[in-house]
């Protein structure tokens, strides 16, 4: 379970279904927006709602984000909530069966641990964390297995008053394709690339969020030549702002809507500029992508951003004037990239998806 179609949780998901159906095919799987589900009226109102916020105000999301007074102050709204929400999900139990909730967001997650409570339930409930934040809104009696990302996580969530046991830091799930081997010349002549020029690439997300037009006025002024991929998701205002920009550019610009191609892009990247999220961070280590990164969301963008840096796997521009050079002080040092790039994989967790469908096997056959 997860909330928004376009989203990382959504992802998360996606990879995790994938593992097991490649270790099981014969699975039964119900891939659902719980949110959708449960209120599907709300669900629109509050993800442009939350759009909003992130684009405009910023600064209301960061008071928000894991406040225990803000917490405190909606427990009796969240109650109601779990409370109109449970008939719901029994009718959907009962109905599909399931062995195992797992669930890569904690709306639902809450949801499912109350449900459990409300039945008297045994029905084994797994939180998949895609930032490096555990946040209070996760933490509940009746979830049985929390997989985080890291160790730090594992002790941060620990504090919060989980039991170490149920504790995992088996990593954020992503497409396991990641993995995967990838032919870089035959990307690069499908992509219509100069193989001998390095390759940025530029990412705000499915949604297209951040000063992606910034960046790439600010990457006119590099003086090392090199060609960029940029990717808009689903803002189509970006991206039309973008053709119009890229007539005038005397880089090689190269632009994508909502691709299923990341894995390859990433493959032939020099490094990638980009909004700390849980699964392209995943995505970024696993493939030892040094990352460049601007204006993270307040709360879980900036703790992963945090962790990032801390670990020598990403930068952070503060001012964008840095930009140019910053990134001309990286494509002419080769030696300072490949220690970012080695950071990276130091850090990476590729195997989580497997290691998360295993975990979620092992509970069926318990």
């Amino acid at each position: 379970m997860y909330i928004s179609e376009v989203s990382g949780h959504h992802r998360a998901t996606l990879a995790i279904e994938k593992a097991l159906r490649a270790i099981s095919p014969h699975l039964g799987i119900g891939n659902i927006n719980a949110f959708k589900y449960t209120n599907p009226i709300s669900e629109k109102v509050i993800n442009r709602l939350y759009l909003g916020i992130i684009k405009r105000t910023p600064q209301i999301w960061d008071y928000l984000y894991d406040n225990p007074e803000v917490m405190q102050n909606i427990q009796k709204l969240k109650e109601t909530i779990h409370k109109f929400n449970t008939p719901k999900l029994h009718r959907l139990f009962a109905r599909f069966r399931p062995n195992v909730v797992c669930c890569t967001q904690a709306y639902p997650c809450g949801m499912v641990a109350d449900y459990k409570k409300t039945y008297n339930s045994s029905l084994p409930l797994v939180a998949v964390l895609t930032d490096y934040a555990p946040h209070s809104y996760w933490v509940y009696d009746m979830v049985d297995y929390y997989i985080v990302p890291s160790d730090d996580v594992a002790v941060r969530l620990a504090q919060k008053g989980v039991s170490w046991d149920k504790i995992k830091p088996l990593g954020i799930p992503f497409d396991r394709d990641f993995n995967v081997p990838v032919d870089a010349r035959a990307v690069y002549r499908k992509l219509g690339l100069d193989v001998s020029k390095p390759v940025i690439l530029i990412m705000g997300g499915g949604q297209g969020l951040g000063p992606i037009n910034k960046i790439v006025k600010q990457l006119e002024k590099v003086p090392v030549d090199f060609q960029e991929l940029i990717v808009t998701g689903t803002n189509k205002r970006l991206y039309k702002s973008l053709v119009r920009r890229a007539r005038r550019c005397r880089k090689k610009i190269h632009l994508f809507k909502y691709v299923n191609t990341i894995n390859e892009f990433m493959s032939i990247a020099s490094l990638i500029i980009t909004k700390p999220g849980g699964i392209t961070t995943a995505e970024a280590l696993s493939k030892g992508l040094p990352m460049i990164i601007m204006q993270p969301i307040p709360g879980q963008e900036v703790n992963n951003t945090v962790f990032l840096t801390a670990h020598g796997a990403a930068l952070k521009i503060e001012d964008i004037a840095q930009i140019p050079r910053i990134i001309s002080d990286l494509l002419l040092n080769p030696l300072t990239l490949s220690h970012i790039s080695q950071a990276a994989v130091r850090i990476s967790k590729p195997l989580a998806s497997d290691d998360i469908a295993r975990l979620l096997l092992g509970l069926i056959h318990a």
